[in-house]
């Protein structure tokens, strides 16, 4: 089955960049925010991250299901760590309690609010420069932007498949669901999480079986093929224009401005409003 990832971003500013772009602006983001504790600094930042986030293109309603899992998932990992633990907080020397939490008996300061807003926005904004990785990198050329960074061949197009198998897989389970509805099996409909995934125990094994073939499929195919005997080359070989310098020459900017200020101190520390 060739199934590929969802390509929503066809036609945007983002689409029509180098692959490479793409997959270059989240590293140097990463290394821009990593590490900053105040919230003026990773806000800062958040300014390009929506810009560019903006340029891609992605139509909200085709993913406002990956975000809201992602911002949920994010803000119970920051409560957790944050606020009600603490186990992430740097020491400040701003104690002011502002309320206490009743069961964890947690104190809870403008610090400790602060730095979580901080790590939240953090995860949010790598989300922004992420996404279009998945959405706006054409499948076709995913083996070819690795390939082009510097990665074997082999590892290029491996990676390149990894990102197909989690679709691939996903119809694999739709189909087998729908072929056992026609054989007479019924799956629950409750809404219930923990129940709609112990009603798919039953599919599990011919998932995985089926996941299982296709691989051994795709190895046969390309072994047939004579792939990884010589350096293959490729239907397109991008290549980087003016403004994919420029969109990566900005963010190279801020990701050696922020490092520059956490060398000098200026975003080590937790900002209480």
């Amino acid at each position: 089955m060739d199934v590929t990832p969802r390509y929503l971003g066809a036609g945007s500013f983002l689409s029509r960049r180098d692959p490479r772009v793409l997959l270059l602006v989240p590293v140097l983001y990463l290394v821009a925010v990593a590490g900053v504790a105040d919230l003026r600094g990773v806000l800062v930042c958040a300014v390009a991250a929506l810009v560019y986030y903006r340029a891609a293109g992605i139509p909200w309603r085709a993913v406002r299901a990956n975000w809201a899992f992602m911002l949920v998932f994010t803000a119970v990992l920051v409560v957790v760590n944050s606020i009600l633990t603490s186990a992430d907080v740097p020491p400040s020397s701003d104690t002011e309690v502002l309320f206490t939490i009743p069961v964890p008996h947690t104190e809870v300061t403008r610090v400790m609010l602060s730095y979580a807003a901080t790590v939240f926005l953090r995860y949010v904004t790598l989300a922004m420069v992420s996404f279009p990785v998945a959405f706006n990198v054409a499948p076709s050329d995913l083996g070819v932007a690795f390939a082009r960074l510097g990665l074997s061949q082999r590892l290029a197009y491996g990676v390149d498949l990894t990102f197909r198998f989690l679709p691939s897989t996903w119809a694999s389970l739709q189909e087998t669901i729908d072929a056992q509805r026609i054989r007479g099996y019924e799956h629950s409909r409750t809404r219930n999480p923990v129940k709609k995934l112990l009603s798919l125990r039953p599919v599990v094994v011919p998932v995985t079986v089926n996941a299982l073939i296709d691989a051994e499929d795709t190895v046969n195919a390309m072994d047939l093929r004579g792939f990884g005997g010589r350096h293959r080359t490729w239907m397109r070989e991008p290549a980087f224009d003016r403004t994919d310098y420029l969109i990566l020459a900005g963010f190279a900017a801020v990701a050696v401005a922020m490092v520059a200020a956490k060398i000098l101190g200026l975003t080590q520390d937790v900002w209480a409003p």
